[in-house]
């Protein structure tokens, strides 16, 4: 399979000037991201990055919070005939205060500034811009006094630069240099007032701007503690006819000649190691300030997406489906990599207050952990060490919580979380705080990484200790007085109280709060997930009592919840509820997806209760536009015509797709605008659109490869490589109504399972050994 050639065929092209930040190019390495937009008189790129944030945090009301116990007791005292926690004096008071530090703008993402190149516009005109996904080149095309050119655009790779110089489109020179007459860096305009002021310098002798912007950590904005951090945005012009000062503090005319190249350079860390503006630039490769040549950075970094596409391939007669997978892995790529922060719900892309809602922050009832769900089955397991560096960094304070505040063994993961120094939860409000299914939910992914790696260190290293805080709380909690015995009327373990996620907050009397399906289904899954890690790494006799607990747990673990809708019995997300509510995220169909209890493989009875609660489902809109096909892949009902419709809608003029709204009668009103979420920032959650595409043509959850499950047949599809459960790269290709080959690797040496392509009532199986290959055609 020629990817390159596939790629090409997908490049981002905008046919007029991107004025504004969503129809600018996103480029990025996983660190930096950069926006380049192009104004009718200048080239204005915003830099953002995943390790530079407004870092101060208020940990205000620590005692106030109090505990679990104490806060469950004075919610079970509120009269059961209320109609809403509202009405409750105390409890207003109470979110009132637990909410207090979460309405603090920060912390946040701290947009990086931007690097204006400026022309005069009686003279030069923009064109358009096009963003070459095989390279992660954005070429603005420009017209000077009738001559075309070009401008070249790229993130290194492997360092935080950006690189720009001409590329001609004609014989002469000329043009290319006397477009550009003015370099400018621009702090961000909505740098808080109460940080401390930037410093900048224009140093026309050695051909440089900078400015260095201070991010403390106290409160208050002061300057002194040994966390403080900083940032330093540097350009370097090489072959500048002559600089002179302009008017802003970094800002300069200019002159270049032929060959000139301009780099910016991002420095960022600790204050006391980010350089002071007057100092000259980092760049390693500096000789006597002279750049290295742009071909060869851009070489070393072409090198890099080389190896990056060398992992998966599709090449789909549906060129639309085609086009979502190659251009949201190149998305991917630019805003994740395991050595810099995990991204929040913006990722790296930030400017002005684009980015900051909700802080930026990790939401743990799925906005985190949804976009890594494409690094797994797209072979680019190691992009997910960047979600297992968050789960570590998260971790001390989740233990001291389950301790602390429910007195229980393991840990508790919250609800939101930051990248910066934490010593208590971020939103400790229990309406939304209280949602159980994010302790389990966090840690799944990382038994994902090992089942689809079976990596045992990684198993051993990284996953089991997070895993086994997971159960020790769970176990706990359903084991509380309050969770089970007489009061239930049965003799189960029950998820009390929870709330349901996106829905219902806590209510009187705890109605809609016990045994949630996303909390049901993502319990199981934990429980028998650290079975199967204990197995694999020889603790069964180590973890034996945990296990004991985990299996009695299970053993008496309540039924998911079901109700009678028109389409029949369907999955609800709690007890009592109408089949026929609006939800926010997904829930009713989670025992698919992330669950995965039910699929395919399932008895028809479950299959066709999933199926039902798949088709009855009533989605507001925002929260599913991966979510909720994943589960319809994973049924082999997803209606990829209507799939690829609603991505038209959501689909952004820079390619991303934004959370939009599909109806009102939930949270939202006929007036509500349905596209409210649209200027809040990039949705780094759905660039796991290409995992859906991946389920559509193989899936392997039950350790069963399935080929082209929910794949119209008779419309050909070919992948190469994608990765599957048990350490697999397969690939195969489906053409005329007929799987026509299938190749598959294995890395591990485990037992490969197969449903035969061509009968599929029969299951394929047998032994493996590391690095085998095997090939399978249909026999004449």
């Amino acid at each position: 399979m020629n990817v390159k050639n596939r790629l090409s065929r997908h490049n981002i092209r905008y046919d007029r000037p991107a004025a504004t930040f969503f129809e600018g190019a996103l480029l990025g390495n996983g660190g930096l991201g950069a926006v380049v937009t192009t104004r009718p008189d200048a080239i204005v790129i915003h830099f953002g990055h995943n390790d530079v944030w407004d870092i101060r945090i208020a940990e205000n009301h620590k005692e106030e919070i109090g505990t679990f116990e104490d806060v469950f007791a004075k919610l079970k005292a509120i009269p059961t005939h209320y109609a809403s926690l509202d009405e409750d004096e105390w409890y207003r008071e109470y979110v009132k205060m637990a909410a207090e530090n979460y309405a603090f703008p920060y912390p946040r993402p701290m947009p990086c500034g931007s690097l204006l190149l400026g022309f005069d516009q009686r003279k030069t005109e923009v064109l358009e811009h096009e963003l070459h996904l095989e390279n992660g080149i954005c070429e603005v095309h420009l017209l000077t006094e009738g001559i075309r050119s070009a401008l070249r655009v790229f993130v290194d790779q492997k360092s935080d630069r950006l690189w720009v110089a001409m590329k001609e489109d004609s014989n002469s020179a000329e043009p290319a240099m006397k477009v550009f007459d003015r370099i400018k860096l621009i702090p961000d305009p909505e740098t808080p007032k109460d940080l401390p002021a930037y410093s900048a310098i224009t140093d026309e002798t050695n051909g440089r701007l900078a400015f260095r912007q201070p991010l403390p950590y106290a409160v208050n904005g002061k300057e002194g503690d040994a966390e403080d951090r900083a940032f330093r945005l540097s350009a370097s012009v090489q072959g500048a006819e002559s600089m002179q000062r302009g008017t802003g503090d970094a800002e300069a005319r200019l002159s270049l000649r032929a060959g000139w190249i301009v780099c910016a350079e991002l420095e960022h860390g600790l204050s006391s190691t980010v350089p002071q503006v007057e100092e000259e630039p980092g760049f390693g490769e500096l000789t006597e300030g002279r750049l290295l040549a742009f071909d060869d950075v851009l070489s070393e970094s072409s090198a890099a997406w080389d190896e990056y596409w060398s992992r998966s391939g599709v090449e789909l007669a549906d060129e639309t489906l085609e086009a979502v997978w190659y251009r949201n892995l190149y998305f991917f790529n630019c805003s994740v990599k395991p050595d810099a922060s995990c991204p929040g719900i913006f990722a790296n892309w930030s400017y002005g207050k684009i980015g900051a809602e909700w802080h930026g922050d990790y939401h743990m009832n799925y906005n985190t952990q949804q976009p890594f769900w494409v690094a797994f089955s797209c072979n680019h397991a190691d992009k997910h060490l960047a979600y297992a560096n968050m789960v570590d960094h998260i971790l001390p304070v989740s233990r001291k919580w389950a301790q602390e505040y429910y007195g229980m063994r393991g840990a508790y993961f919250p609800h939101s979380a930051y990248p910066v120094r934490m010593t208590m939860m971020p939103y400790p409000v229990p309406h939304w705080g209280w949602e159980i299914c994010e302790t389990p939910w966090t840690v799944q992914s990382l038994w994902w990484h090992y089942l689809y790696t079976m990596d045992l260190a990684f198993l051993a290293d990284r996953a089991f200790a997070p895993m086994k805080d997971a159960v020790l709380f769970m176990v706990d909690y359903m084991k509380r007085p309050d969770a089970s015995g007489e009061q239930w009327g049965d003799d189960l373990y029950h998820i009390f109280p929870t709330v349901v996620p996106e829905l219902y907050e806590l209510t009187p009397g705890f109605r809609q709060n016990r045994d949630c399906l996303v909390d049901l289904t993502l319990t199981k899954f934990l429980f028998r997930a650290f079975a199967q890690a204990c197995e694999a790494l020889g603790k069964e006799t180590e973890e034996a009592a945990l296990l004991a607990e985990s299996k009695e747990v299970l053993s008496r673990f309540p039924a998911y919840p079901t109700a009678e809708s028109g389409r029949g019995t369907v999955f609800v997300s709690v007890a009592g509820e109408d089949p026929e509510v609006v939800y926010n995220v997904p829930n009713g169909i989670s025992t698919v997806f992330p669950g995965e209890d039910h699929g395919l493989h399932s008895p028809a009875d479950e299959y066709a209760i999933a199926v039902q609660s798949y088709r009855n489902h009533r989605n507001e809109g925002g929260n599913d536009l991966v979510f909720y096909p994943m589960a319809g892949a994973r049924l082999g009902q997803l209606d990829l015509e209507r799939f690829k419709r609603q991505i038209a809608y959501c689909m952004l003029p820079n390619g991303t797709c934004t959370d939009k709204l599909l109806q009102s009668g939930g949270r939202y009103s006929d007036t509500t605008p349905f596209d409210y979420m649209a200027p809040m920032g990039i949705w780094f959650e759905n660039f796991a659109l290409p995992a859906v595409i991946n389920e559509c043509l193989m899936q392997s959850y039950t350790g069963s490869i399935r080929l082209f499950p929910n794949w119209p047949k008779d419309k050909r599809a070919e992948f190469s490589t994608l990765r599957a459960v048990g350490g697999f790269l397969v690939s195969a290709a489906v053409e005329q109504g007929e799987v026509r080959w299938v190749e598959i690797i294995s890395e591990a040496g485990t037992r490969l399972r197969l449903h035969d392509p061509w009968n599929e009532s029969r299951i394929l199986e047998r032994d493996t050994t590391a690095g085998e290959k095997i090939r399978l055609v249909k026999e004449a």
